[in-house]
C-alpha cells in the first residue's frame, strides 16, 4: 500500500502520519509546501518522505502522482486561518478550493481512481438557526468567513468529483481538534503556552486572550486522526461526516480547566486584536453517522488533552 498525506507537516497531519506508520504494511509519503519535516515532527523523518510541492501547481501535482502512484490519498493540506482568511480571501480559495480541484484533475487524468479522503471544515454549517445548536451532515451551509466558504466550495468540489469524473472521495468536516503539538496562533495551544512561561517565570501571571464566550467542539486530534482512519476503510464515496466529540464548552471553561490543571492563579484579559469578525456563539457536531457506520468513539477526555497539550508546551521553549 502506498500512501500520499497532502499537508502532512501540519498539526493534524503529522499526527496522521505517525498513526499510519504506527500501523505498519505501508509506505506513507507526505507533500507540503516546506517539503521537509518541522522540528516537532523531527522524529518522522526517517520513516517518511516528504516532497515539497504547490497543490496548485498542475505540473507539479501530476509528478508527484506519477512517482508515487498512489492508492489511497489523505487530503489535508488547505489554508488553516480562519480569523486571518478576511485579509487574505485569495491566499484561503486557492489554498482550500483551488488546490483540491488541481488535486483533483490531476488524478483523474492519470486515469487511476485512488481512494481520497478529503478533510473540510464543520465552519461549513456556520451558524445554528434554531434552539438546537448541533449540525448534521444535512444541515444548511452557510459559511461565514473565507475560510468556511472556501471549504464550503472544495467540499461541494469532492461530491461533484465523485459524480464525475467517478472519483473514489469519502468527505470529512472535522469540528475543532486540538492536543499537542498544535501552532499557538490556536486559541488553546496558545493558553498553554502562556501558561507554561508563567510557570517558568518568563512573563508575569497574566493570560492574554481573545473571545471566550463561544461555545466549541473539541475533539482530541488523535481521536480526530482515528476517524479518518476508519473513514478511509468503511467511508462511503460521495457522503459527508461529521467529526467531533458531540459535546460543547465555552471557552471560558476550556480556559478554567487548563488554568486549574496548571495549579495557578492568573489574571485574564482580553485583547482585541485577537477578537475574530466572526465568531459563531455556539457550535455542537451531531457524529452520529459517524459512530454508526464506522464504529469510531473518541478515547481522550477533555482533561486528558488538556493535561498532554500543557505537558507539551512546558517540554519546550516557543
Amino acid at each position: 500500500m502506498r500512501i500520499l498525506v497532502t499537508g502532512a507537516t501540519g498539526f493534524a497531519g503529522g499526527w496522521l502520519v505517525e498513526a499510519l506508520l504506527a500501523r505498519g504494511g505501508a509506505e506513507v509519503f507526505g507533500l507540503s509546501r516546506r517539503g521537509a519535516w518541522p522540528p516537532e515532527w523531527a522524529h518522522l523523518t526517517p520513516r517518511a518522505a516528504v516532497r515539497p510541492c504547490d497543490l496548485c501547481d498542475r505540473g507539479a501535482v501530476e509528478s508527484v502522482l506519477r512517482e508515487i502512484h498512489p492508492q489511497q490519498i489523505y487530503h489535508l493540506a488547505g489554508y488553516p486561518y480562519v480569523g486571518r482568511s478576511f485579509e487574505e480571501p485569495d491566499a484561503a480559495w486557492a489554498g482550500n478550493l483551488t488546490a483540491t480541484r488541481t488535486l483533483y484533475e490531476a488524478t483523474a487524468r492519470r486515469g487511476s481512481r485512488p481512494r481520497i479522503l478529503f478533510v473540510g471544515s464543520g465552519l461549513v454549517y456556520g451558524p445554528p438557526d434554531g434552539p438546537d445548536p448541533s449540525q448534521d451532515e444535512n444541515h444548511l451551509l452557510r459559511p461565514g468567513s473565507p475560510y468556511a466558504a472556501s471549504k464550503a466550495a472544495a467540499d461541494l468540489v469532492s461530491y461533484q468529483a465523485v459524480v464525475h469524473p467517478g472519483l473514489d472521495v469519502v468527505r470529512v468536516r472535522p469540528f475543532n481538534h486540538i492536543g499537542p503539538r498544535q501552532s499557538a496562533q490556536f486559541a488553546v495551544p496558545n493558553f498553554a503556552r502562556q501558561l507554561a512561561a508563567v510557570e517558568r517565570g518568563e512573563r508575569p501571571p497574566l493570560l492574554e486572550t481573545g473571545n471566550l464566550g463561544p461555545s466549541r467542539d473539541l475533539t482530541d486530534v488523535r481521536d480526530t486522526v482515528a476517524a479518518y482512519l476508519l473513514l478511509m476503510e468503511k467511508g462511503r464515496a460521495g457522503e459527508a461526516y461529521n467529526v467531533g466529540s458531540g459535546q460543547s464548552m465555552s471557552m471560558r471553561g476550556v480556559l478554567d480547566r487548563l488554568v486549574a490543571l496548571a495549579g495557578l492563579k492568573v489574571e485574564v484579559r482580553q485583547r482585541a486584536e485577537l477578537v475574530r469578525a466572526v465568531d459563531p456563539a455556539a457550535a455542537r457536531v451531531d457524529a452520529s453517522k459517524l459512530r454508526r457506520e464506522t464504529g469510531w468513539a473518541p478515547c481522550f477526555s477533555l482533561d486528558q488533552t488538556l493535561q498532554d497539550t500543557l505537558d507539551y508546551w512546558r517540554s519546550c521553549r516557543h
